[in-house]
């Protein structure tokens, strides 16, 4: 991908930062840990905008949805350090907490759903963790996409997130993301209780 290194001018402000968690590089493009970045991706694919300038240790894309000026995001730090760029982005920009939602991958649901949150603990995910701890607040609203439970206890978790997804797995993803996508809108308008109504699952 071709990258364009810009400088975001700090002029203005904005109203939303839309952070898709993964991790970056070939190897990792299709694994069920990337779920979020896949996600991001097609949403950015559907605005019309590529999310390809680099800043804040992310790639990073400015787009407008409807009225509302949004950042949208993929950490380049990998998985477990994402809070890095989050926080780097939003310190920039003054950017609070509950006006960063988030986007990754959740091992307990199964492909093809999802669930949004107003905030919450880490539930054990790494790029949360790194995001409560550089926020010092986990106030930040969320969307988990299923990615499906490990197919028994003894299967290395690790493992499990970097395996590939499957042609149907992958499938129903892109319908969690595209449901995703809608969500978003409706978040950045104040209405995340009519998301979480449609869309959860």
């Amino acid at each position: 991908m071709f990258l364009k290194k810009e400088k975001f001018s700090s002029n203005g402000t904005f109203d939303y930062m839309i952070v898709g968690l993964g991790n970056p590089g070939k190897k990792y493009e299709f694994t069920k840990h990337n779920a979020g970045f896949l996600c991001i991706d097609l949403f950015a694919q559907n605005l019309g905008v590529k999310i390809d300038r680099l800043k804040f240790k992310a790639l990073i894309a400015d787009v407008r949805i409807g009225g509302k000026r949004c950042l949208l995001m993929k950490p380049q730090t990998f998985m477990n350090l994402s809070g890095e760029a989050v926080r780097e982005a939003a310190e920039f920009y003054k950017i609070p907490p509950e006006k960063i939602i988030v986007i990754f991958d959740d091992i307990s649901l199964e492909p093809g759903r999802l669930r949004i949150r107003r905030k919450g603990s880490d539930g054990g995910h790494n790029g949360i963790k790194s995001i409560i701890f550089q926020l010092q607040s986990d106030a930040f609203p969320r969307i988990k996409l299923g990615i499906g439970k490990k197919p028994h206890p003894d299967f290395d978790l690790a493992d499990w997130v970097l395996e590939p997804f499957s042609k149907d797995a992958l499938t129903a993803l892109r319908s969690a993301c595209e449901n995703a996508g809608e969500a978003v809108k409706l978040m950045i308008y104040g209405k995340t209780d009519e998301a979480m109504s449609r869309y959860n699952s």
